[in-house]
């Protein structure tokens, strides 16, 4: 495949705009989304398209995802857009108590194809949500970390037949790497070990795959082999490879920006140790956001794990 580099919020464009291209029954809604206030990413795709699958919405969270959920139940691909992952709470009914359970309750009659965008992480205001989401049955949440698993998530995820939430970290949206020109996919619920190593699996999440991986680059001065994995998929998360990995390390650290308590590195710890103690070397380990009301930038990037947090965290875990 030929490539070249675009960014993370660029990568995202072209996967809406080729999913809409590939099936008139794509169709975008939101606030603002004509205009790409926010994020960028839809920019220029009511141009193309009109404003019939383009559809600005008004203010109201609740309306978006009752209104993306009836289009879903009636054959249409909605792709809707809440500015903020702060704002999914306005729309947890629509998401929950109705998106999530449709298939299940029409007893397999009713296909619920649609995605919710959001951006979450530093920047505006600054919370992390993906955990709530993770908790519900009928769900699928993604979390990519590159423009080429940006893209290649989003596409499979607009394809797939069933409600995602799709989590679009802010500080990556101008990050660039190599995204092909040809058409591709990423599974959804596959992860991707970004880094091979023997002495740490090192799991990770949206902008802490990055931080993961430089911290990973200052331990082999040391001699300490880490193996990054970024998770990509949280529901359903890819035990599969964590597993494997965990056999060869004998040692499991997972870092992400949300809280410590309720958060994915809970239940990731959680479901490997009950499968894999055996193989543990050491106590496996978080490294979180502190559980405090987070402040508004900059104050916010002393909270969140820096690679520094990283680096303490697996020597600490490799002498034990």
């Amino acid at each position: 495949m030929s490539t070249r580099e675009i960014t993370f919020r660029e990568a995202l464009n072209e996967a809406l705009r080729e999913e809409m291209l590939r099936d008139s029954n794509v169709i975008l809604l939101g606030e603002d989304i004509r205009y790409a206030m926010v994020s960028g990413v839809t920019a220029g795709l009511v141009d193309e398209f009109g404003k019939e699958r383009v559809i600005d919405t008004p203010i109201s969270e609740e309306a978006i995802a009752g209104v993306a959920i009836g289009a879903a139940i009636m054959g249409m691909r909605p792709v809707a857009e809440i500015m903020f992952a702060e704002f999914l709470p306005l729309a947890m009914n629509q998401i929950i108590n109705a998106g999530a359970k449709v298939y299940a309750r029409s007893r397999g009659a009713i296909n619920l194809p649609l995605v919710i965008r959001t951006s979450f992480g530093m920047g505006a205001h600054g919370q992390n949500f993906e955990s709530i989401f993770t908790h519900i049955p009928g769900l699928k949440v993604v979390m990519p970390s590159t423009p080429y698993d940006a893209k290649g998530l989003l596409k499979s995820a607009i394809r797939d037949n069933n409600p995602v939430l799709f989590f679009e970290s802010r500080t990556l949206y101008t990050r660039s790497g190599p995204v092909p020109k040809e058409d591709y996919v990423v599974p959804l619920g596959e992860a991707d070990v970004k880094r091979s190593g023997e002495d740490v699996t090192l799991v990770a999440t949206g902008l802490m795959v990055h931080r993961s991986l430089s911290a990973a680059e200052t331990l082999s001065r040391d001699g300490i082999d880490v193996e990054v994995i970024d998770l990509r998929t949280l529901r359903p998360f890819d035990k599969k490879t964590l597993a494997n990995s965990v056999r060869k390390t004998g040692r499991l650290i997972i870092t992400h920006e949300a809280w410590k308590i309720g958060g994915i590195g809970a239940e990731v710890i959680a479901q490997i140790v009950e499968e894999e103690y055996k193989h543990l070397k050491a106590p496996p380990y978080r490294v979180c956001t502190p559980d405090v009301v987070l402040p508004d930038d900059p104050l916010l990037e002393f909270l969140i794990p820096s690679e520094d947090d990283i680096v303490h965290v697996i020597k600490d875990v490799v002498k034990k």
